[in-house]
């Protein structure tokens, strides 16, 4: 059954480097601070977390007229797993990773015949990318395969190296004229010839777009470039390659590499600020286009900075304030952003503090999100996020 969430979002300044002194109460906050509090109002360490009826997080304000800390409702964890009423259903990390990979695709096991009239098509896709072509970026390159030599057996195969090269040399040509309008293969992806028997096609990180000024607008959006490579004989026609030539293929593509979407950006946080904003405010809950009508607006992202993020959801801890019907039920949801740095560019030990804390009251974390690199070369072996699938988006 679905629900509602009522998510109130947290982020750590990154000139805060220390949770605040044990035993503070929250109205010592000062502006942007965060702490873990109990039900007393004072701040709690690692050794007494779990001792206390509930816990909840808070941050000072900036704007304290007719309103007090930002504070999230009641948390109470189970830190053995089980033997304890706890309100918690979910609770994870999901450690920034600014950069993301792109997807890289190897078309090997090549089987073109000598003189064989053989088309690569490539059909690109991302949010971006829809936007301007129905269904995907689609171009395909016809190329033919070397004549055989005199007295040759014209059911060899061919050269695959010389095949390939032929491949490239066509797909990184360029349309006439400096239009700077002219979209070719590209703008999208890289080529290589990896040890004479792979092409490998390689997208290319997705193109930075322009932030606006107005801060109401939400230009934040998840993205990733992902495409599908079909090689098949014959020249590209009208018809749909993907059913009118799925006999025909001539060599086989595999995505090595999946494209992933970048997290814990400085534009990721502060879009869910906006989010998450009429949660976040005693009063002025909307977000008007003009700055200075959102005096309860306010952000504490560093642009440029990485953050990793925790993510509690948990129920009403009073029981008795569930009240049956015929609805979707409601419950609450902590993200609590720590920056990866702090204001000198230096790591900022703020998130393994409040981690610890976390840790000591709801259990250990998961954390699934490693993050991935990868380095470009010719000549070297492809990545090991491997997969064969043809049928998956990859």
């Amino acid at each position: 059954m679905a629900d509602f969430s009522l998510t109130t979002l947290f982020v750590v300044p990154v000139g805060q480097t220390a949770l605040p002194s044990p035993g503070s109460a929250t109205q010592d906050l000062t502006a942007g601070q965060v702490g873990i509090f109990n039900n007393l109002y004072a701040q709690v360490t690692a050794v007494n977390a779990a001792s206390f009826p509930y816990l909840y997080v808070a941050q000072g304000r900036v704007n304290t007229y007719l309103q007090g800390s930002k504070r999230s409702d009641k948390i109470k964890g189970c830190p053995s797993g089980s033997g304890c009423n706890s309100n918690v259903t979910e609770w994870y990390k999901v450690s920034g990773c600014p950069t993301p990979i792109t997807q890289i695709t190897d078309v090997d096991a090549w089987n073109v015949k000598c003189g064989d009239i053989v088309t690569l098509t490539l059909r690109a896709h991302s949010s971006y990318i829809d936007t301007l072509y129905f269904n995907g970026f689609t171009r395909s390159v016809t190329v033919q395969a070397p004549c055989c030599d005199c007295g040759g057996d014209p059911c060899d195969t061919v050269d695959t190296n010389a095949l390939i090269d032929q491949f490239i040399v066509k797909l990184t040509q360029q349309a006439p004229g400096n239009n700077p309008d002219n979209i070719s293969f590209n703008t999208f992806y890289t080529f290589e010839n990896v040890g004479g028997t792979i092409l490998r096609i390689t997208g290319k990180p997705l193109t930075q777009y322009g932030q606006p000024c107005d801060v109401a607008a939400f230009p934040f959006e998840y993205d990733r470039m992902w495409f599908r490579t079909f090689v098949y004989s014959g020249p590209a026609t009208t018809a749909d390659f993907i059913v009118a030539d799925n006999c025909n293929i001539v060599a086989e593509a595999q995505v090595i590499q999946r494209a992933n979407y970048a997290t814990g950006t400085s534009a990721e946080i502060a879009q869910l600020e906006k989010n998450f904003y009429s949660y976040q405010a005693g009063y002025l809950k909307h977000l008007y286009r003009m700055v200075g009508y959102n005096e309860n607006f306010e952000s504490w992202v560093s642009s440029g900075t990485t953050y990793d993020t925790y993510y509690i959801k948990f129920n009403e801890l009073d029981k008795s304030a569930y009240q049956w019907g015929d609805y979707i039920m409601e419950d609450s949801t902590v993200i609590i952003a720590t920056p990866q740095t702090d204001g000198n560019g230096d790591p900022n030990t703020i998130g393994a503090d409040i981690q610890e804390v976390l840790e000591a009251a709801l259990g250990t974390v998961p954390d699934n999100n490693a993050c991935i690199t990868t380095t470009s070369t010719t000549t070297g072996t492809p990545p090991s996020t491997t997969t064969t699938t043809s049928t998956l988006i990859p």
